[in-house]
Parts: structure tokens; sequence; C-alpha cells
């Protein structure tokens, strides 16, 4: 293989591997799909391997071709941009699966006041106007429920948000208050 072949073999090796790892983080971050843990995981095994591969062959062409060291060794550095990069998608992912979270909608005809979240981390949202949505973080701290209490005209209300949580539980969800919801945990 040429050397410039191979120089452009490591800028597109990075390139496509920093886009499919930032697209699957993207699309779990979107979406909480614990599948995409595991397509996440997958791919950086055997994307770490190709890389691996790619990475020690051009460093071995740059050691043997010192017209060329430069750019093979900039492109290498390039491919090694992917590592923190990585590092920094993976700790995110660990923050996501430690917290629930909720996006919290008054679909009440009138304004709810002092909303506590109690459960694993407690929460507090002012008050909702009516078909008005606040999205909350809580920390799963252990094994643990998910409740919401809230003044309505005056009236306390509480509502099962989720019936169980665990560490590594952790997804993105949405609460009605006062409406119907289906509780999947």
């Amino acid at each position: 293989m040429t050397t410039e072949k191979q120089i452009a073999l490591g800028k597109k090796t990075a390139l496509i591997s920093f886009i499919i790892g930032t697209a699957i983080f993207g699309i779990y971050f979107l979406t909480s799909n614990r599948q995409l843990l595991f397509v996440g995981y997958g791919f950086i095994i055997v994307a770490g391997i190709f890389n691996i591969i790619i990475l020690i062959l051009m460093l071995t062409k740059a050691n043997s071709d010192s017209e060329n060291q430069k750019k093979l060794l900039k492109t290498s550095g390039l491919m090694l941009l992917n590592i923190p990069i990585l590092f920094i998608y993976v700790w995110f992912a660990m923050l996501l699966i430690g917290n629930m979270r909720i996006t919290f909608t008054n679909t009440t005809e009138n304004k709810l006041t002092e909303i506590n979240i109690i459960g694993c981390e407690t929460e507090y949202i002012a008050e909702l106007e009516p078909i008005e949505s606040k999205t909350v973080w809580v920390g799963i701290t252990g094994d643990c429920s998910i409740n919401v209490d809230y003044q309505e005209n005056g009236e306390k209300k509480n509502e099962i948000v989720a019936g169980y949580v665990t560490g590594g539980m952790g997804q993105k969800m949405n609460h009605k208050i006062g409406g119907e919801n289906h509780l999947e945990f």
C-alpha cells in the first residue's frame, strides 16, 4: 500500500469511527434505548481493534519512510484524538444510566405548586401551569421508587412515577401529572 493511500485510510478510519460513535451516542442520549449501549460497546471493540491495526501499520511505515514520516505521524495523532472523545462519551453514558430524566407535564386545568419529586433523590419544581412541562434529572442512589406530590387548588395529591428503579437503570421518561400514565417498571 502506498504511503498516500495509507494516510487516506487512517484519516477515513478516524472520521468514520468518530461519526458512527457520535451517532450511536447521540441516538442513545435522545432515546435511552438500552440496546444501543450494547451496540456501542460492540462498536468500541470492533472499531478499537481496527483502529489499532491501522495505527500500528502507520507507525511502522513512519519508522521506515522518513520522507513521509511527518504526514504519517500527524494522521496517527488524528486517529488518537478519538480516544479522549471515547472517554467523554463513556463518562456521559455512565451519567445517563445513573439518572432518571423525567419530563413532568401538567395535564390538569389548574396551576400546580410545590411539586416534590420524592425517591432516590429529592427534586423540586416550584410550579407548573396547565400544559407546561419541565424535565428533572433524578439521581439513582440505590433501589428505590419515585413519587411526585404536589398542590392543586390547595389540595395535596400524590402519584407514583416509577414503582422501582435501581442503579444502572437510568432512562428518559414522561410523566403526565394528573393524567393517565403507564408504569413500565
